[in-house]
């Protein structure tokens, strides 16, 4: 089950599956030892210091119970804040309960600044919270930020929604964990939204359940596994009329830049010849990557090249002309920026979109989005997975949902969650170079579903690579992408074995 992810109703039906199959408790026991064993691998030297368990009302808290349990037969100084509430308590939680209680581990009602802890540990709350946390809960959580050490968080930090990675309700807090041990199956919210600045690192306790008991995934976190059947060393004997035509059309007057990332992006990412068609004043050449080649976009001959729509455009009639033409033609089509918002504008030119034959991809981030659907962005951003399939059902195309866990989405409701990337790329123009990187990707015979992932995964591993050689992420550039995306294309290509 490596890389798929589990929606909360999958999770909860493969749990009452194995739950049938299984002594009573069996389940809570498996995951307060899978707990102990990440939180010793986190204490590792510090084990003569405490750890304090936050253990909450529910099943997450019973899971924490057992965790403080096990820890403290291991000779670790165990500190529980248990916050029974008011609620039915299942029996499984009260037998954890009583074998915490059993056990050498110190209940007391403590501040998170009275000790020096080691590790907190946060057993509030679990996939099943439907309201914002109040009262005692949100202190806790927001006192969390305040402690310096590692924070666990058991299978979902509290006040995360596991479906979208978004904090539960208006206003709502939820705990900034640098370590996360989830249960059963991995959950798509831990990787993209809020999720990747609340949930830290991920690990995945599957507590021995036969796959079996799972419903089919519908979504996955992207690996290059997923497009490596397309990274083939190019054989000696190549023209670079083999590795395709990329034309990007856009640039309208003051905002030519855009244009030009773009071109570059899809010139470092393998197109054989790129063109950029501008809308406004055609440049006569591009100092830097002299390579280019400049066109007016009125007389420009769109047939046989892959088309970037979007970049630079503006919003003038004659952009829409181009954004028709380009729609109408035969040949792949990456839609970003300027023409997603002509799109949005016109139902006309959507179910034009969805009735093409050749591979399109559409690049949104969560505003051209939320245009496109007629919604809110907060709308988007509640329900990434959900936003990125309804528009790629309606567009019939592949949907790249820009942000925080890049969600690449197709019209059959198959969704990957993109791992690479830092904030570097919250920068103008990255989006412009991505559009480009996965222009040049289906210009090279790649399925549009493949160059989306692909451009997406490469895109954000060519951040992460700047950042590594301290570039950024603070004052990264677009201008500085497609360099280091060529270097992991190129890495990616020697290492797929095919040479």
């Amino acid at each position: 089950m490596e890389n798929r992810l589990y929606s909360v109703a999958q999770i909860r039906a493969a749990e009452a599956a194995a739950a049938a199959q299984l002594e009573a408790g069996a389940l809570m026991r498996r995951a307060g030892q899978a707990a102990a064993d990440a939180a010793l691998a986190l204490l590792g030297e510090a084990r003569a210091r405490p750890v304090l368990v936050l253990a909450g009302p529910g099943n997450n808290g019973g899971d924490a119970l057992e965790m403080a349990a096990n820890l403290s037969e291991a000779g670790v100084d165990v500190v529980v804040l248990h916050l029974a509430g008011g609620g039915k308590v299942s029996p499984e939680a009260a037998q954890a309960l009583a074998r915490a209680r059993a056990s050498r581990a110190n209940f007391a009602d403590v501040a998170l600044d009275v000790r020096d802890w080691a590790l907190v540990v946060d057993g509030l709350f679990g996939i099943g919270l439907a309201r914002p946390l109040e009262g005692r809960y949100r202190e806790l959580v927001t006192g969390i930020d305040a402690v310096r050490c590692p924070v666990l968080a058991l299978d979902v930090p509290s006040g995360l929604d596991a479906d979208s990675g978004a904090v539960v309700g208006p206003n709502g807090v939820a705990v900034r964990a640098t370590h996360t041990v989830t249960f059963i199956g991995d959950k798509p919210g831990l990787h993209t939204a809020e999720g990747r600045d609340h949930a830290g690192r991920v690990d995945v306790a599957g507590l021995g359940l036969d796959p079996s008991l799972f419903e089919p995934a519908r979504a996955c976190i992207a690996a290059p596994a997923m497009f490596a059947s397309r990274l083939a060393p190019r054989r000696q004997n190549s023209h670079k009329g083999e590795f395709g035509d990329v034309a990007v059309v856009g640039g309208a007057h003051g905002m030519a830049g855009a244009a030009v990332l773009a071109a570059r992006g899809a010139l470092y990412a393998g197109a054989g010849r790129v063109f950029a068609a501008m809308l406004g004043p055609a440049l006569a050449l591009d100092a830097t990557q002299p390579e280019l080649m400049f066109r007016a976009a009125h007389d420009f001959e769109i047939a046989d090249r892959v088309l970037v729509l979007g970049p630079g455009m503006g919003g003038a009639m004659e952009a829409m002309r181009a954004l028709g033409a380009g729609i109408d033609g035969a040949t792949p089509v990456v839609i970003d920026a300027d023409g997603l918002n002509l799109l949005a504008a016109s139902l006309d030119l959507q179910e034009r979109v969805a009735r093409r034959q050749a591979g399109t991809v559409v690049t949104p981030h969560p505003l051209e989005a939320a245009r496109l659907l007629g919604i809110s962005a907060h709308e988007v951003q509640a329900d990434r997975l959900g936003t990125a399939r309804s528009l790629a059902r309606r567009l019939q195309a592949v949907v790249v949902l820009k942000g925080s866990g890049s969600v690449v989405a197709r019209p059959d409701g198959d969704v990957a969650i993109n791992p690479t990337g830092n904030p570097g790329l919250a920068t103008g123009g990255s989006g412009d170079v991505l559009a480009g990187v996965c222009g040049a990707l289906l210009a090279q015979g790649w399925p549009a579903w493949e160059a989306a992932l692909g451009a997406v995964w490469m895109h954000g591993a060519a951040a992460d690579r700047l950042v590594e050689e301290g570039i950024g992420p603070v004052g990264m550039t677009a201008g500085e992408l497609p360099a280091a995306m060529r270097r992991v294309l190129n890495g990616l290509v020697a290492k797929s074995g095919r040479g």
